[in-house]
């Protein structure tokens, strides 16, 4: 009996080239890769250099200096404390009935009644500012029924006048003399001397 005849199968024939391709594809991948590596190294190795060393790049590389102005404020100086004058304004050296301190800077004064009582009743204290260098005393106005009284009419004068005058007190009407002239003997004088001279620090 004859065997049949096997027919033989035909030679399978395989495609390489998407290999070759796929594999050509991925080395050029690599390269690439490679290549975008060592650029950022380079461009970071470069800014630190920047940063960090930059006289060492060439003049076209190196950073433009930054001006930055910086506005410092000085503080004021704190002012020159002013000279300070008492006067007691006191009857035939008794008990001072009256306190008068006057600022040299601003030339206001200050009236503190410390023994002096009440005025009778129609009447009122005023105070006054008499000086060899004025034709009649001038009139400070009347002093308040409060503690102190504060005002700053001694600006019309100058140092030299303030300082030398003697200050007086009389009793006048109430609201004070009608035409700028004492019209009682004082009561109480005394003059200024100074307790805190200009420039003094506090204590």
């Amino acid at each position: 009996m004859i065997a049949p005849a096997v027919a033989e199968a035909a030679p399978v024939v395989v495609d390489n080239s998407n290999v070759i391709q796929l594999s050509g594809r991925v080395k050029r991948l690599r390269t690439l890769a490679s290549v975008a590596t060592a650029l950022a190294a380079a461009l970071i190795a470069l800014l630190a250099v920047q940063v960090y060393q930059p006289e060492l790049l060439p003049a076209g590389l190196r950073p433009k200096p930054r001006i930055q102005t910086v506005e410092v404020k000085t503080p004021a100086p704190p002012p020159v404390p002013s000279a300070q004058y008492v006067a007691l304004l006191q009857r035939d050296g008794g008990s001072p009935a009256f306190i008068l301190t006057v600022d040299a800077a601003t030339r206001n004064f200050t009236v503190r009644r410390v023994g002096a009582g009440d005025a009778e009743p129609g009447k009122s204290f005023e105070l006054w500012l008499i000086s060899d260098k004025l034709p009649q005393p001038r009139s400070l106005g009347v002093i308040g029924s409060s503690d102190f009284t504060t005002r700053p009419v001694l600006a019309d004068y100058d140092a030299n006048t303030i300082n030398s005058a003697l200050y007086a007190v009389t009793v006048e009407q109430a609201g004070g003399s009608p035409d700028g002239k004492p019209h009682s003997t004082p009561i109480y004088t005394g003059k200024l001397i100074e307790t805190v001279p200009a420039g003094a620090p506090p204590r």
